[in-house]
């Protein structure tokens, strides 16, 4: 037995009362002593001890993480707030040095083709009101159309009509210009350049008309959302350097496209989505006069050897521009090119040339087709063959299509 105190000092009733305490306490101390031994109870604190097969340990938790496979778009939003200046925890630094090991290293996001000369996937220009690809129906305007619903085809022969040369404080004058600009990444800026040297020597381009290359290397949708951003400041410098102005600005060409897409089209297709709606919105802002903008997909990414724009993510490109066409016709007020309907936020959005094909399989509408050597070693960028080919089909689609021959041409 514990000797047991009593305090002599405080009544006997109080005393004998701390007695009976200590004496069921030393009982179930003793108790949980003998099971303890005979191996039926282990207090908490005993558990924690037990080896590292019965409990994982700390170490032990972060592995089976890094097994999982890589979230992309989770490891490009920590990148993009890093950069921006924000802090990761411990855990998001370990993620994002994961996605880039991975990345270096050549994983690939699911979903992402091998490379190949053809996917059997059918040009959006070619699929039917039907057709199916992960729910989108074909045609650039839906429902199988690849033209635009009169309403809109109305709005933008209007548009047309306003389109005329301009002074570099924006009036109308006979000896001014028309301004077309490119906004979009690398692909855009090697496309446009080549496009530009054979338009400036095209006879049918209208001598009123100024083309200025506005696209930058690394320069995709995402690094043209801010709005006071280096792409823009780049531009004005560019546009400047032409012997124009901002208030010449009256037609655009913009390629959507973003790095490193991942996710299902719902996912890298609505980001691609959300980013250049902020880039047209921040191109009206900057070009006052600004009336129609012609979006543009992506070329053939079969060939990609990477993950910067591989298939299916360089095809599925197009139904964001179909998406931002479909808000603007059905009147969201964000896209309004319409004084009438409240403040102006846009041009008048509508198709460029659709660039894709797929791979060696001849295009139905004009054969074309994308070799291997129409593209650089990354199998992303095009070579000076694919260069031309795109650049011939905006300088076909610009000098003939009926919603953009009259101020190429000034016909």
């Amino acid at each position: 037995m514990f000797p047991v105190a009593v305090n002599i000092d405080v009544p006997f009733e109080e005393s004998v009362m701390t007695f009976h305490r200590a004496l069921f306490c030393m009982l179930l101390i003793g108790v949980c002593l003998a099971l303890a031994t005979s191996g039926s109870f282990v207090p908490a604190q005993v558990a924690a001890q037990q080896p590292a097969a019965e409990q994982p340990t700390a170490t032990q938790q972060p592995a089976k993480a890094a097994d999982e496979p890589i979230d992309f778009m989770r490891a490009r939003a920590l990148l993009q707030k890093k950069r921006s200046g924000g802090t990761l925890t411990d855990d998001e630094e370990a993620y994002l040095a994961r996605a880039i090991a991975a990345r270096t290293a050549g994983q690939r996001p699911a979903g992402v083709m091998p490379p190949r000369d053809k996917t059997g996937m059918k040009p959006l220009t070619e699929m039917t009101a039907e057709d199916r690809h992960q729910g989108q129906d074909g045609g650039l305007y839906g429902e199988g159309r690849n033209t635009p619903p009169k309403e809109h085809q109305a709005a933008a022969e209007a548009a047309l009509a306003k389109i005329q040369p301009l002074d570099a404080q924006g009036k109308p004058s006979v000896d001014g210009k028309i301004v077309l600009v490119s906004i979009s990444m690398s692909n855009a800026t090697q496309e446009f350049s080549t496009f530009k040297r054979i338009a400036d020597a095209d006879t049918a381009k209208s001598p009123r008309l100024t083309i200025v290359d506005c696209a930058q290397g690394g320069q995709a949708m995402a690094e043209w959302v801010p709005a006071d951003g280096r792409p823009w400041s780049e531009a004005l410098r560019r546009i400047q350097a032409a012997g124009v102005a901002p208030e010449q600005v009256q037609v655009a060409w913009i390629k959507l496209a973003n790095k490193g897409p991942s996710g299902s089209l719902e996912q890298h297709g609505g980001k691609l989505k959300q980013d250049t709606l902020k880039v047209i919105q921040n191109a009206k802002a900057r070009f006052p006069n600004l009336k129609i903008a012609y979006l543009s997909s992506r070329i053939y990414g079969g060939y990609a050897n990477g993950n910067l724009n591989p298939e299916p993510y360089a095809y599925e490109s197009a139904f964001p521009v179909r998406w931002l066409i479909q808000d603007q016709i059905g009147g969201n007020a964000d896209l309004n090119y319409n004084a009438d309907r409240g403040e102006v936020r846009a041009p008048l959005l509508l198709w460029g040339p659709y660039l894709w094909a797929d791979g060696v399989t001849p295009r139905k509408s004009d054969s074309l087709v994308y070799e291997r050597a129409d593209l650089a070693g990354d199998g992303v960028h095009p070579s000076n063959s694919g260069r031309e080919k795109v650049a011939r089909q905006l300088l076909d689609f610009f000098s003939k299509d009926p919603l953009a021959k009259s101020w190429f041409t000034g016909k």
